[in-house]
Formats: C-alpha cells, sequence, structure tokens
C-alpha cells in the first residue's frame, strides 16, 4: 500500500474513534448522569481529551493526525500540505467522522440515523468556536515547533480545558461540526448551526496560522 493512502486510511480511522468517542461518551454520560448536565458534560470531556492523546500517538508518524479539516486548512497556508492532499485528507475526515457517530448509534442501540435539533446559535457561541479552533491550531503550530514529543498530550489537554472555558464546548473541527449534526444526542448540534461554527472555525485557523508566523 502506497504512503498516501496509508494517510489517508490513518485520517480516516483516526476521525471515525474520534467521533465514535464524543458521541458514544456523550450518549453513556447523558444516561448516567441522572439529569445532571454538569456530570455528564464531565463524563463526555475526559473520555474525548484521553482519546485524542491515544490517537495522535497512534497515527500521528503516519499522517500527522489531523482529523481536523481546519487543522489540515492551516498546514495548506503553511506550505506544508498540498492542496489536492488536503482535500483527499478533508474528505477522509468528515467520511471518518461520519462513520463514527453511526458506530456509536450502533454501540448504545440508538436509531441509526438521526438529525440533531439541538441548536447552537448566536454570537457567543460563534466566538467560542473561533478561541476554540485558534487556541487549538495555536497550539499544534507552537508545541511542534518547541518539544514536539509533546503534541499528544497538549492538544488531548487543550481541548479537555476548552470543553469547559468555551460556551460552545469546543468543537473546533468542521469534521467533528457536521458528523455531530448527524446525532440527536448529548453532543449534537441542529444542521442550521453548522455552518457558521464551520465558518468561523477556518477563520480561527487562519488567525493561529498567522500569530505562529508572527511568533517566528
Amino acid at each position: 500500500m502506497s504512503e498516501h493512502y496509508k494517510k489517508l486510511i490513518a485520517e480516516f480511522l483516526g476521525t471515525a474513534l474520534l467521533l465514535a468517542t464524543v458521541v458514544g461518551s456523550g450518549i453513556m454520560a447523558e444516561r448516567l448522569a441522572g439529569g445532571n448536565v454538569a456530570i455528564a458534560l464531565l463524563g463526555n470531556t475526559i473520555p474525548t481529551g484521553a482519546i485524542l492523546f491515544v490517537l495522535i500517538t497512534m497515527f500521528g508518524p503516519i499522517s500527522g493526525a489531523h482529523f481536523n479539516p481546519a487543522v489540515s486548512f492551516a498546514m495548506v497556508l503553511h506550505g506544508e500540505l498540498k492542496r489536492a492532499d488536503a482535500l483527499q485528507y478533508i474528505s477522509a475526515q468528515v467520511i471518518g467522522g461520519i462513520v463514527g457517530v453511526w458506530c456509536a448509534h450502533m454501540m448504545f442501540a440508538e436509531n441509526f440515523f438521526q438529525i440533531s435539533q439541538k441548536a447552537r446559535f448566536g454570537g457567543g457561541q460563534w466566538f467560542s468556536e473561533l478561541i476554540a479552533t485558534y487556541g487549538l491550531v495555536l497550539v499544534i503550530f507552537l508545541v511542534v515547533r518547541f518539544k514536539k514529543e509533546a503534541v499528544a498530550t497538549a492538544v488531548g489537554l487543550y481541548i479537555t480545558a476548552a470543553y469547559w472555558f468555551t460556551a460552545s464546548t469546543s468543537f473546533a473541527n468542521p469534521a467533528v461540526t457536521i458528523a455531530r449534526a448527524l446525532s440527536d444526542s448529548f453532543a449534537g448540534i441542529e444542521p442550521a448551526s453548522v455552518l457558521p461554527f464551520i465558518l468561523v472555525q477556518l477563520v480561527g485557523a487562519a488567525l493561529a496560522w498567522a500569530t505562529a508566523n508572527a511568533l517566528k
């Protein structure tokens, strides 16, 4: 198998496992929390941060472990990823994310096909996503530059924190946003809220790239 296809498989599997964790832990947390939303959010947060550490450690040497179109977009801006390759990365990420959501539904005996009805709309939500994505991409650029072996830890811990300090609970990822629109669960987002999230996520990624360049 060519190195290119290995990278696409890694991006597909990594994003699928990420979404299976995000949605699956959200379903489990909501079932066990007894209506306590803070406990449910904590039950959703910890597995997400943990799986990011594992997935980046596993797949980082193969594909760079983007699992995120905003990261791939930033790498195109940085000259580390060709546009044609980025489009294939993003396709693998989006498809993988959707498959991961469906796997979570099957594991918890939920309806396979769902559309979320959970509105995440408004200026506070959009600004939260800009900040969440800006911080994530900046973490990646600067930690890779100064301590590459710590990237998995830094990203996992950043997302764990960002779940709690952002009003949107830090999607920070267009593939995650699209996939979560297909789950009417704790982690869902209604389709009408998806496009604004993606637009501000890409703006956040571009601003992080510009900041990282300014700090060279």
